[in-house]
């Protein structure tokens, strides 16, 4: 008995399905594609057009990971600070190469001051070491003189973390 042209189109339909769920294209780790101009940074709202100072996070959310995007990596740093996440060492953060724009793992990348970048906190990220570079915990330190020193803002005083009061 051979199925008709209804049962075959229903059946080739699933099977389209099927396979389209399987390749979003998109993994669960890893940073993705930006469109750059078209997508704003999650903390600041600026958009993120600089292929060269950007940054992602990746987080597990309600069972699923989630990319968050970043005009800066001082807005990525903030923000997971802010959630309390930045040591969560199960959050991804991704920062582009400065040089090139490949991503990085931000964590492993070491960090050029004197960089002009989209929201100024000046950092400019390579895979090795060069002169002055630091290590992601002195990025996050410079990320948090810059902010207490310089980004006043959101309408009241930022106090810098550890002292009791938040931006």
């Amino acid at each position: 008995m051979r199925p008709d042209r209804r049962t075959l189109s229903i059946a080739w339909l699933i099977l389209l399905v099927w396979a389209l769920s399987g390749c979003s294209g998109e993994s669960d780790s890893g940073p993705v594609d930006v469109r750059w101009d078209r997508e704003v940074c999650v903390r600041c709202a600026m958009a993120v057009s600089e292929p060269h100072y950007a940054a992602q996070v990746r987080l597990a959310e309600q069972g699923r990971s989630r990319v968050y995007k970043f005009d800066d990596i001082g807005c990525a740093v903030i923000w997971l600070r802010d959630r309390a996440q930045l040591d969560d060492p199960g959050v991804e953060i991704w920062v582009n190469d400065y040089r090139n724009g490949h991503w990085l793992d931000a964590r492993k990348a070491w960090y050029v001051p004197g960089k002009v970048t989209p929201m100024g906190y000046g950092l400019g990220a390579t895979p090795e070491p060069e002169a002055g570079a630091l290590d992601f915990a002195g990025a996050v330190r410079h990320i948090d003189e810059v902010e207490a020193t310089f980004h006043v803002h959101r309408g009241g005083e930022h106090t810098p973390p550890g002292t009791g009061g938040g931006a």
